[in-house]
């Protein structure tokens, strides 16, 4: 005579592992975007578009008086401050151009073009850091 053995059911961890992972998965997406809604910026720093803020940036020139541009547009006469937007980071930000020209055209004939070119890691070049000022001989 046989008899018939009553067998406890295996425990079923498929369930409890994709619940476990699927847990996981969502704590790990919400801390992402909880972490990246928490941008630090300093009290009193002025945002720019696309999530820059602006840096105040000394131009001086060893003839004081050079007409500065930057990017092109006219910006004054050294010494002048030009604002910079920029990424949090302190580096130029990509607005589209691989670089940040400032220029120092000359005061008299006998002077050359003095250019500053900066980096701003359009299409994964690298990008340069913005510096609190500089002086164009």
């Amino acid at each position: 005579m046989t008899r018939c053995q009553r067998v406890a059911p295996a425990p079923v961890f498929g369930n409890f592992m994709s619940m476990k992972g699927t847990w996981t998965l969502l704590s790990v997406v919400g801390l992402g975007l909880l972490a990246a809604g928490c941008q630090t910026v300093p009290p009193g720093v002025e945002r720019g578009p696309h999530g820059t803020i602006a840096y105040d940036v000394l131009v001086e020139a060893s003839a004081p008086g050079a007409r500065i541009e930057a990017n092109g547009e006219d910006v004054g006469n050294t010494p002048v401050h030009i604002k910079i937007f920029g990424d949090s980071d302190g580096t130029f930000h990509d607005f589209g151009s691989y670089n940040y020209v400032v220029r120092a055209l000359p005061l008299a004939t006998n002077q050359f073009e003095q250019v500053r070119v900066f980096q701003t890691g359009h299409w994964m070049t690298p990008e340069d850091r913005i510096p609190q000022k500089f002086i164009l001989i």
